[in-house]
């Protein structure tokens, strides 16, 4: 083309920039416009583009002339008349595509704040313990452990379990020789406030009788009523956990381990047992304060409160690997050498 501001558009050139909102025009040739027809081009490309309708392209055009990008204001008159273009403001309620964000709404920023209050992280005191706990008897243990709010398993139990049962007559006592101290109540244990049910208590009361000893309950403890039923009677076990609460889907954390603590310091003086059998690494922990694992700590007779205690595996731990049967009985067969007649 001999003249450099005029160039030839075919049809379906001249369609793509209408599509683009680009309009076409020819300048009148001047001397005046001739000198100043290349500047104006180098200016037009080279400047920055104007703001884009939502929709629309941005035109680039390189080494031509007589083609000229509207003004915001002559786009915006455009696109409003024909009705195709979407402008980029928000619609009333909805927020704008460029925030990225959306607002919540009253509602929903009530119940998260009900929400986050009524659920507790695991570990945070909701209230203290309750007082005097170290001269509870029996009877007031049992209604402080019921109405015990100290951690955040309270939120999610059904039934505390303090233990396998409290109305321990004196004369009785002599023949509870064993405690048995498991890590925390199941979901089964959960639902009818007494430890070490289901298959777990199954093969408890299995590995006790083996050795000569049946758990604590109302029905053992009618028949010790004389000097001479109890000399004749099985050793007794009474049976509880290192805490009260069943954590669901979890295991206990060491604060809430630290807040049960003094229900089981006092569980322990009460029963005054000859012999404990910690089953679990969390009754290890309560019991003993060590978190060393358990292969170092089997095999030998530990204390608490002046109380001999032999370490084993737990009961759910024996149904998934039957092979540590053999060993939890050579643990057995230890605690029964160290308990001796009072």
């Amino acid at each position: 083309m001999s003249d450099p501001t005029r160039f030839d558009l075919d049809d379906r050139q001249r369609a793509m920039l209408a599509e683009m909102g680009v309009r076409v025009w020819w300048p009148q040739r001047t001397e005046e416009t001739a000198s100043e027809a290349p500047a104006q081009v180098q200016g037009s490309v080279q400047g920055k583009s104007q703001p884009a309708v939502a929709g629309a392209g941005h035109a680039k055009v390189s080494g031509t002339a007589g083609v000229r990008v509207p003004t915001p204001a002559e786009t915006h008159t455009q696109t409003s008349s024909q009705g195709a273009q979407t402008p980029l403001t928000s619609r009333a309620g909805r927020p704008s595509a460029q925030s990225g964000a959306i607002a919540p709404s009253a509602s929903t920023s009530s119940t998260s704040a009900s929400a986050a209050k009524k659920a507790a992280a695991p570990g945070d005191a909701l209230a203290p313990l309750p007082a005097g706990i170290t001269d509870m008897g029996w009877p007031a243990l049992q209604e402080a452990v019921n109405g015990c709010q100290a951690c955040a398993l309270c939120n999610g139990r059904k039934a505390p379990v303090l233990g396998s049962g409290y109305a321990l007559p004196a004369e009785a006592s002599a023949a509870v020789r064993w405690m048995v101290v498991g890590d925390s109540p199941s979901q089964a244990d959960d639902q009818q406030g007494l430890p070490f049910t289901g298959p777990e208590g199954q093969l408890l009361d299995n590995m006790l009788r083996a050795v000569g000893v049946r758990r604590q309950t109302p029905e053992v403890l009618s028949q010790l009523g004389g000097a001479e039923a109890q000399a004749a009677a099985q050793p007794v076990a009474y049976l509880t956990h290192a805490v009260k609460c069943r954590p669901s889907g979890r295991n206990p954390v060491p604060a809430e381990l630290a807040t049960c603590a003094a229900y089981l310091s006092r569980q322990v003086a009460l029963v005054q047992p000859h012999i404990i059998l910690a089953m679990g690494r969390f009754a290890i922990q309560s019991l003993l304060g060590s978190t060393e694992p358990m292969g170092k700590l089997r095999g030998r007779v530990h204390d608490y409160q002046g109380v001999p205690v032999v370490v084993t595996f737990p009961p759910d731990a024996l149904l998934r690997n039957a092979a540590e049967k053999a060993k939890a009985w050579e643990d057995l067969v230890l605690a029964l050498g160290v308990v001796k007649p009072r």
